[in-house]
C-alpha cells in the first residue's frame, strides 16, 4: 500500500503561480506513476497530470498544458505540481493519486481515475478574479 498526503494548497489570485507537493510512504515508490487530479464542487474528478516511475514521461490535460508542470523526486518519495498563470476556474481540491500497472496494459501513464489505486485526501485551491 502507499499512502499520500498532499500540500501547499492555498488561495491566490489569478494570475498567480502556485506549487503543491505529495508526499507518499508505504511501498516503493518507484513501483508507481503518480498523478494530480481536481475536483470542483458539483463537477467530475478531472484528470491533470501524470508521470511514470522514473520521471521521464508525463502527460498533461489541455486545459493545464503549458500552465501546469509535473515533477517527481524518487529519492523523496515527492511528486510536485507546479501551477502558473492561475485562473478562476482551476479552483478545486486537488488530489495525488498512485497507479501500480499502467506498464500491464503498454503505457507509461494513464488518465482515467479509475486505474489509480491510491489517493490522498486532497488539498484546496482557490483562484480569486
Amino acid at each position: 500500500q502507499v499512502q499520500l498526503v498532499e500540500s501547499g494548497g492555498g488561495s491566490v489570485q489569478a494570475g498567480g503561480s502556485l506549487s503543491l507537493s505529495c508526499s507518499a510512504s508505504g511501498e516503493t515508490f518507484t513501483n508507481y506513476a503518480m498523478g494530480w487530479f481536481r475536483q470542483a464542487p458539483g463537477k467530475e474528478r478531472e484528470f491533470l497530470a501524470a508521470i511514470d516511475w522514473s520521471g521521464g514521461n508525463s502527460d498533461y490535460a489541455d486545459s493545464v498544458q503549458g500552465r501546469f508542470f509535473i515533477s517527481r523526486d524518487n529519492r523523496e518519495h515527492v511528486i510536485n505540481l507546479r501551477m502558473v498563470s492561475l485562473k478562476p476556474e482551476d479552483t478545486a481540491v486537488y488530489y495525488c493519486a498512485a497507479d501500480r500497472f499502467p506498464a500491464l496494459f503498454g503505457v507509461a501513464v494513464r488518465r482515467a481515475a479509475r486505474d489509480y489505486d491510491y489517493w490522498g485526501p486532497g488539498t484546496q485551491v482557490t483562484v480569486s478574479s
